[in-house]
């Protein structure tokens, strides 16, 4: 299974364990879009390519 991870601000330790924990298993995409220079069209492509997509805030 494909699993999109987009982060919203900056993951605390808690984000990061929870999504090491569900990402282990699975193929594992990170958007950060805290950051700069956001492709926001990738980001879409990304969402319809993924099974599985999780927004962390």
């Amino acid at each position: 299974m494909k699993v999109l991870h987009i982060l919203r601000s900056e993951p605390d330790e808690t984000v990061e364990k929870l999504s090491a924990a569900i990402s282990k298993k699975n193929t594992a995409t990170v958007v950060p879009l805290y950051q700069d220079n956001v492709d926001w069209q990738a980001l879409v492509d990304d969402i319809f390519a993924h099974d599985k997509v999780i927004c962390w805030w």
